[in-house]
């Protein structure tokens, strides 16, 4: 017994000097969320993602059918959830997920598209902590059903069609600023005295993709 007690004295003490260690090079370094993160942080961020991932997770099955009518659920869900990160063709070349850290990544790639039905669930479900990306569980059955269908949206990125990304574009959140400027344009439409302001270019912007 106090064979085992000295042996978890030391690789306590050894992970106190590596704690220790770690934070006296990194400190001054700052936290800025614009960099990318290092190849050797990628894998490791990878490999945890993965392990951690609760293996109940991990063998489950899409128990709702790939019809037209989940896909067009999803596809309206997925434009005004997740475009603003992902962009509406899942590039993640959006003015958000191009600033995340991690950024966010193209889910069309091997690195989304190799993950089992379960595993894109329990990421849209409960989220990648130290990531930007949230969990969306809503607790209820309704909540599952619509992550579900998210998980057959997100295997069809790929192949998502003109018609697809422009339908998209009607449900994609408007910034402030655009939405005053639309009520502002409704008003004069409406019988307003003033005309609607100029619109400003670099304002409003949907997501780009």
């Amino acid at each position: 017994m106090k064979k085992w007690l000295r042996v978890g004295a030391w690789l306590a003490f050894l992970l106190v000097l590596g704690v220790s260690a770690a934070m006296l090079i990194l400190q001054g370094r700052g936290f800025s969320a614009r960099p990318q993160p290092a190849s050797l942080e990628a894998r490791l961020a990878l490999f945890m993602r993965g392990w951690l991932t609760p293996s109940t997770y991990k063998g489950l099955l899409n128990p709702v059918s790939n019809t037209t009518e989940n896909f067009v659920a999803a596809r309206e869900h997925y434009a005004d959830h997740c475009a603003s990160c992902h962009g509406n063709d899942g590039s993640g070349n959006t003015e958000i997920g191009r600033n995340l850290y991690p950024k966010a990544p193209d889910m069309r790639l091997p690195r989304t598209q190799q993950l089992s039905d379960g595993e894109l669930f329990y990421i849209i479900e409960n989220g990648v902590m130290l990531t930007g990306m949230p969990g969306w569980s809503t607790g209820t059955p309704e909540g599952e059903k619509s992550s579900w269908q998210l998980v057959h949206f997100i295997r069809r990125l790929s192949t998502l069609t003109a018609e697809d990304l422009q339908e998209m574009e009607k449900f994609n959140p408007v910034s402030r600023s655009q939405f005053e400027e639309e009520k502002r344009i409704e008003d004069f439409l409406s019988g307003a005295d003033q005309p609607p302001a100029a619109a400003d270019p670099h304002a409003g912007h949907r997501p780009p993709k």
